[in-house]
């Protein structure tokens, strides 16, 4: 397969970790998934996002480029990795929550680290609706994304909109998401992947007729 690292993103609960895993077993890969549960100012987080924004956003850095870290070597089987989360989405959650000097500070770890991250050579970016996310989230039921608020992941929402609308790092496949079910239906997740074999650059749409 041409692309050696694919990424799928997008806001919470857009269903990134489930096609994630579902693309890497179709496609013979291996899979790097985000471990929200190892961070432990997490939960913190969520109940109070002013007081644990910056060290819940350096954790989750650190824990981000150690997962890539394996990447950095060629894997010896020829396998491709799937992956759900790009290192260079790490500063859109923390310019929402850091304030300008935390900011400052995050900012320049980050552009310390960041050469050390590889570029995806595909990324899979989920779009939904805030009250089709709201409304999954609520159905998984993990207690520790109950005080996500709606204005919050509005606000993230829009700030994936404009991240991926100047997006040109590598070719972009953007999912309308709204009426796909790649978990329930394999025709849906059929589609996908003869469309993710098929581009070759730039930026492509996807979507349920």
């Amino acid at each position: 397969m041409k692309h050696r690292f694919i990424v799928v993103e997008g806001p919470i609960g857009c269903g990134k970790t489930s096609l994630a895993k579902l693309l890497a077993r179709r496609l013979g890969a291996n899979v790097v998934l985000e471990e929200p549960e190892a961070n432990p100012f997490l939960p913190l987080f969520y109940r109070d996002m002013r007081r644990h924004a910056l060290s819940t956003q350096l954790f989750f850095l650190f824990q981000r480029l150690q997962q890539l870290e394996s990447l950095r070597q060629p894997d010896l089987f020829g396998k491709a990795t799937v992956a759900d989360f790009a290192l260079q989405k790490d500063p859109l959650f923390a310019r929402l929550t850091l304030d300008d000097n935390e900011f400052g500070l995050y900012s320049r770890i980050f552009d310390h680290v960041r050469p050390q991250a590889p570029t995806p050579d595909l990324v899979i970016y989920l779009q939904a609706k805030v009250e089709t996310l709201l409304e999954r989230l609520r159905r998984r039921g993990n207690p520790m994304e109950a005080g996500i608020s709606d204005d919050y992941l509005r606000a993230l929402s829009d700030t994936y909109t404009r991240h991926f609308y100047n997006y040109e790092d590598s070719a972009l496949l953007i999912v309308n998401s709204e009426r796909l079910n790649f978990v329930d239906v394999p025709e849906h997740l059929d589609l996908l992947i003869e469309r993710v074999q098929s581009i070759r650059g730039g930026r492509e749409f996807f979507n349920k007729a």
